[in-house]
């Protein structure tokens, strides 16, 4: 039996209401269930009830066991003087307030729904699933489960916004330069994110904003602090951005002692962190204020116009310094694109609004929208159980679904886990 279980039997009603009664046989009146708390505190707030002729107002406390009351030292905590009742699984031991009045308590086990029950254990008791629900997941109307990922789409964009928040406040509030550590990191992708990430920590904005008329220069920076241009190759352009990245290393300080090394390793060569740091320099090189250009897009297009771009021509025929190939147009693609839209795009213009006070979440539906479906382990698996993806935003709602709610088994927070339930 779980502690959530009882707050969604309270929450629903989902018992016998008519002839309640405290463990001393007095009779209870329901009126109010009170406002599910999620934070600290009593479970809920502002309940109203009737205990035989005496109205109460105040909080209600939940446990399996009556003992638990004082396992988690609710008697010297004030917060819990205004509880007015202590609903419980099992009543094993009588509970006092700090002035040793007594606190009514009512036992749900005896007029608990036997159906709730029954949806209860065959919810997450059943053999080992893949989520608790997969059985119903198909049965569950189309309307509650769009709109409950809408809803985890905004809960998953308000978690990034808190990382956003955060750099904002190390970066002194410098849009551009939170925007370029967090554009760094996605160009790294998967492999090289976290390591893309510590070199765009390496540098200041600053030095970003005097370099970025030459592409080279960018290049040499990039390529310099992530630790690439530390050996001797017979390579012309190679010999120039070292000779470029020396100067500006002198010329701005630069240390390299913080950036963590780059992976080449079971990666595509197309995802070679040499060809995702050149296009990241040709991003900086081709859109001066680019934090600007990003909040004023509107469409997908129009941000596809400011990423789209190719390598530097020495990288159409290298993948790496030390061997050539075919000549090849490395230009990021339409999919590239997509990932910095859902993962850095989006999240910043949502930020940057909410700060403002100008969240417009229509806004952000239609851009999420523009954007296909991802693709990927998880998203596929949901698909087999029922096909719901049309674009980006049902794909990052399945996301924050899987990890924050079937992963953790928060099947009674989740709209979901709650249809299932009420329909016994």
């Amino acid at each position: 039996m779980q502690e959530d279980f009882l707050h969604y039997l309270w929450k629903y009603k989902k018992f016998n209401t008519s002839k309640l009664q405290t463990v001393l046989g007095e009779a209870i009146q329901l009126l109010q269930v009170g406002k599910h708390n999620f934070n600290s505190g009593p479970d809920f707030f502002n309940a109203q009830l009737k205990i035989e002729d005496q109205l109460w107002a105040g909080n209600v406390e939940i446990h399996i066991k009556s003992s638990d009351w004082y396992v988690h030292h609710h008697e010297i905590d004030p917060a819990y003087d205004n509880v007015i009742l202590h609903v419980v699984w099992e009543h094993d031991v009588d509970i006092f307030r700090k002035d040793n009045s007594a606190i009514p308590t009512l036992v749900l086990k005896d007029v608990v729904s036997k159906s709730a029950l029954e949806g209860y254990y065959q919810l997450f008791y059943k053999a080992q699933k893949w989520i608790n629900c997969e059985s119903d997941f198909v049965s569950v109307d189309d309307f509650i489960l769009q709109n409950w990922l809408e809803r985890l789409f905004f809960e998953r964009l308000e978690r990034k916004s808190s990382q956003i928040e955060t750099l904002l406040s190390a970066s002194m509030n410098d849009w551009e330069a939170v925007l370029f550590k967090l554009l760094a990191k996605n160009f790294g992708l998967k492999v090289n994110g976290e390591s893309f990430f510590s070199l765009a920590n390496s540098i200041n904005f600053g030095i970003i904003r005097k370099t970025q008329s030459k592409a080279q220069a960018l290049e040499a920076l990039f390529f310099g602090q992530s630790g690439l241009l530390e050996t001797e190759i017979e390579d012309e352009y190679y010999k120039s951005l070292q000779q470029d990245y020396q100067f500006l290393k002198q010329k701005f300080n630069l240390s390299q002692t913080s950036v963590m090394p780059l992976q080449f390793f079971r990666l595509r060569p197309p995802n070679f962190p040499t060809i995702r740091l050149s296009q990241l320099a040709q991003v900086y090189a081709k859109n001066q204020n680019l934090f600007s250009k990003i909040i004023e897009a509107k469409t997908k297009q129009e941000l596809y116009n400011l990423f789209s771009v190719s390598t530097s021509p020495y990288w159409e025929t290298h993948y790496t310094f030390q061997k050539s190939s075919n000549s090849i147009n490395k230009s990021t693609s339409n999919k590239f694109i997509d990932l910095l839209i859902i993962n850095t795009i989006i999240p910043v213009k949502f930020s940057y609004s909410k700060i403002l006070g100008q969240l417009n979440t229509e806004t952000i539906i239609g851009l999420i929208n523009e954007v296909a479906a991802e693709s990927n382990s998880i998203i596929k698996k949901y698909n087999t159980l029922k096909p719901i993806t049309s674009s980006a935003l049902q794909t990052q709602g399945l996301l924050q679904l899987k990890n924050e709610y079937c992963d953790k088994k928060k099947c009674l927070q989740c709209a979901i886990g709650n249809t299932i339930l009420n329909r016994f």
